[in-house]
């Protein structure tokens, strides 16, 4: 049997975890790259995110596997904010105050957030960023640059949003962009449908490094063959080149700390707060189910870990970060054991901007547009919308309009949304099963079940009323763990005046919990622990008295 790996034996689990860290590596460097480039911000920048995930976030987290960096998830979020600000250094400022957000809300014990959120919503909110990722993609798949940023730090002002981008894209066509795009992306799924059921060394290659390779060689090929205009300029990767060590630090940004007062940086920092968050733990909870140990990582910790993490990539020039599922999962095929793998990666993360950014100067942003085009079809694919249709309206509806909310509004309207839309519906489900009614002629059966709130007030009293003179009411509270005042005094009402229409009413209530019915009134007879109240005798015995007391009154 497999000794569980401690968190002290980083130096015995070093031959599994270094090889998973470079895979991890590979699979990463691409991913950083474009997730900035979804973003609007500049690449350097993912970098950055990529080495403050890995070693800050690998340091301070108490998941063993899990892996930190920049996520298409938080690229929508990120992309409008530069926008809106029109400064990348601002920006910088959001990611700060999100980090210190972060740690606020891990002291707060605040791990359980995501478990408040329906899945419909979720899923809702990842749909929707999948599309944003294909819509904001394509146009640099065909090649048009007219919506790129100025320069690294810029926004263009005559950028229009994702949907015109998308379709003026189609006229402003490069074809050695459309033709390397089109061939990595196919390549994408064939690749993926190919390895699917397989098992060995081909499962571990890193598909979007695959991708960049494809990408630069054949840039290269058209570059010696002639038949096609290779890529340049805002076609391909730009990264800062150093000539010395000063120089390098001298690629770091800072904040803006001008911009502290303003109340749009403290809006985006905690929808940026809230979202990388709620991704990070369902992250989080996705690697503990995947790996073979099955470590519970502490979610509190984490929130603190990712506020250190986001903290510091700000400080330095970084786009957010959270825990990712891409890069965690391959961490794990790779057959790492230990955080170590996580804090290795970034650290090659580091070293290779630092040392070999002109080769990655080579690499054309139509492969890093497939890459992400190909994780926003996953994030979104068909089959998605179809199992929440099968699922019924009450899950659909709340997952369509999480999704429809987002592409019309921003991130966190949508989400709000989504959970008013999901509480609507759960309110209505626990709505109509809370009160059961059936009849036989004039038999009548009233169960009430779970929680009977307020709202079943006015059916409740209309169905009682509906009731025909001479029948027989049996109303069953058994199976009910809350009844609000109010649908007990109709039904006590209801009691009271039954008897002026010849209706006989039976009350079964549990003999463990009190609704709180007046026993002033009923009369009580128990039966195998539960409380069995005939109420004819009761009426009765009220009008003899009234009768008596009358016949005093009157001597």
């Amino acid at each position: 049997m497999t000794n569980k790996p401690r968190s002290t034996g980083y130096i015995k689990s070093l031959a599994s975890d270094l090889p998973a860290s470079i895979v991890v590596f590979l699979v990463a460097l691409p991913l950083c790259l474009g997730v900035a480039l979804a973003s609007n911000a500049p690449l350097f920048s993912g970098i950055i995110a990529g080495v403050c995930g890995g070693i800050v976030v690998g340091i301070f987290s108490g998941s063993q596997l899990s892996v930190s960096g920049p996520a298409a998830g938080l690229t929508a979020i990120v992309a409008a904010a530069i926008t809106s600000l029109a400064s990348f250094e601002a920006f910088l400022l959001v990611v700060v105050l999100a980090g210190a957000m972060q740690l606020v809300l891990g002291f707060l014990k605040a791990g359980v957030i995501g478990d408040y959120v329906p899945n419909s919503v979720i899923k809702g909110m990842l749909a929707a960023i999948g599309l944003i990722l294909i819509l904001n993609q394509f146009p640099h798949l065909l090649g048009d640059s007219s919506s790129a940023e100025i320069d690294e730090n810029t926004p263009n002002p005559d950028k229009g949003n994702i949907f015109v981008n998308f379709f003026k894209a189609f006229g402003r066509i490069d074809s050695g962009a459309f033709i390397i795009g089109a061939v990595c992306l196919a390549f994408y799924f064939i690749w993926e449908g190919f390895v699917a059921n397989k098992k060995g060394f081909i499962k571990l290659l890193p598909t979007p490094l695959l991708i960049v390779f494809i990408g630069v060689g054949l840039n290269v090929l058209f570059s010696s063959a002639g038949f096609v205009q290779p890529l340049s300029g805002d076609h391909l990767v730009s990264m800062p080149v150093a000539k010395s060590t000063s120089d390098f630090l001298s690629f770091f940004s800072s904040p803006d700390w001008s911009m502290i007062g303003n109340v749009q940086i403290w809006t985006l920092a905690l929808t940026i707060a809230l979202v990388a968050s709620l991704e990070s733990l369902l992250s989080i909870e996705a690697v503990d189910d995947l790996d073979p140990y099955q470590r519970v990582t502490p979610t509190n910790r984490e929130l603190k870990a990712q506020g250190i993490g986001n903290l510091l990539s700000g400080l330095v020039g970084g786009i957010p970060v959270t825990s990712v599922i891409v890069r965690s999962s391959a961490n794990v095929n790779s057959g790492a054991k230990t955080k170590m793998s996580t804090i290795y990666h970034g650290i090659f993360l580091l070293l290779s901007v630092a040392f070999i950014p002109a080769v990655l100067n080579l690499i054309p942003k139509a492969c890093l547009a497939a890459i992400l085009i190909f994780t926003g079809y996953k994030l979104a694919k068909p089959s998605l919308f179809k199992a929440f249709y099968k699922k019924g309206w009450d899950v659909f509806l709340p997952f369509v309009i999480t999704i429809a909310a987002i592409l019309a509004t921003d991130l966190l309207k949508g989400v709000i949304l989504g959970i008013i839309v999901g509480l609507f519906f759960s309110f209505r489900s626990n709505f109509r099963k809370a009160v059961f009614v059936v009849n036989d002629d004039t038999r009548y059966l009233f169960r009430l079940r779970k929680d009977v709130s307020f709202l079943n007030k006015a059916i409740i009293k209309r169905k009682l009323e509906e009731v025909p003179e001479n029948a027989h009411v049996i109303i069953d509270t058994k199976r009910a763990d809350y009844i609000d005042r109010d649908v007990v005094e109709t039904i006590e009402d209801f009691t009271l005046h039954a008897p002026l229409k010849n209706i006989k009413v039976d009350l079964y209530t549990s003999g463990f919990v009190d609704h709180g019915f007046s026993y002033k009134v009923l009369a009580n007879n128990n039966d195998d622990a539960s409380l069995q109240r005939n109420y004819e005798e009761v009426i009765e015995s009220v009008l003899h008295g009234n009768n008596n007391n009358n016949a005093k009154n009157k001597n």
